[in-house]
């Protein structure tokens, strides 16, 4: 991101009054990283001086003068422009979810692509169009790695985002995003909870991540159960995207029934592994189901 042309003033939204409180009227670089504890209220007088003595940008000066990194400015500018991510060491989310610390490398561009072909395909092409299940023929191909990082940077556009841990066998996504795992979509499907059990994740504000929570002993009749489609009917209403991470296709029937539920999927292949044969096998299965299939991705990762 270029650090010599930041905006003079951050505009806020009116129309989005769930943002966090944390944001502040006053959203220059200054202000920002002495919130953040990056920058004293004397070395930015300092760089302020220094800036205008040298007729330079505020950020730039700062780097010049080494009271600032570029990473740093990076930062700043996040905010200016309404753009969520972390820096290493700040959250206790998985490193894996590359999209939440590495907004800037090609990998997680290549994210952004993709997120972009599915609201073309997908979300933008009709308004009951809200879910879509992320699966794969066979274990280790890279769904939650997938579905997690296409959360974040869903949420990064500002689409409201929700993520269903589906795999009510192996779960991950509470692992990836450090969150409980008590209440959850298993207790959800069986009555015994509410919305509640949705949980915001506090440093990306518009992603949710709804968990598996307690694995229970029949998934596939949990899951094949009407309430599960009334479900998410219902978060429709709330959410602009909902991804659901399935289990492999070569076990479980569990993510026939999910993508059935979901209307659509999309299908992981991981590059010089997966198998051509298995893949025939779960694109017939999803057909048999009615599901759409959106398309494949081939994660290389």
């Amino acid at each position: 991101m270029n650090s010599t042309n930041p905006p003079e003033a951050f505009v806020t939204d009116p129309g989005r009054d769930e943002r966090p409180a944390s944001r502040h009227t006053d959203d220059s670089i200054g202000a920002i990283l002495i919130r953040s504890g990056r920058l004293s209220a004397l070395d930015a007088d300092k760089v302020m001086r220094f800036s205008l003595a040298r007729n330079m940008r505020f950020g730039d000066a700062a780097v010049e003068m080494g009271v600032l990194t570029a990473a740093d400015i990076e930062l700043a500018l996040s905010h200016q422009y309404d753009y969520d991510y972390l820096l290493p060491g700040e959250s206790a989310i998985s490193a894996d979810v590359i999209a939440a610390y590495e907004p800037f490398t090609a990998r997680v561009e290549s994210l952004r692509a993709l997120r972009n072909q599915l609201m073309w395909r997908w979300f933008d092409t009709g308004a009951d169009r809200r879910a879509l299940a992320i699966t794969s023929a066979e274990s280790g191909d890279g769904r939650s790695f997938l579905a997690a990082n296409l959360a974040v940077v869903f949420s990064q556009q500002h689409q409201r985002t929700l993520l269903i841990d589906a795999d009510l066998r192996s779960p991950r996504q509470h692992t990836l995003f450090a969150l409980e795992n008590r209440d959850g979509l298993s207790a959800m499907l069986a009555g015994r909870s509410g919305r509640d059990a949705i949980q915001r994740v506090p440093a990306l504000a518009d992603l949710s991540v709804l968990t598996t929570g307690a694995l229970p002993p029949n998934p596939s009749e949990l899951l094949g159960l009407p309430s599960f489609g009334r479900l998410l009917r219902e978060l429709a209403a709330d959410y602009d995207v909902i991804l659901i991470d399935t289990p492999s296709g070569e076990m479980y029937s569990d993510a026939q029934l999910i993508a059935s539920r979901a209307g659509a999927a999309v299908i992981v292949a991981h590059q010089d592994q997966s198998q051509l044969k298995k893949m025939r096998e779960l694109v017939a299965l999803l057909g048999d189901a009615r599901v759409h299939l959106v398309g494949t991705v081939l994660n290389e990762y």
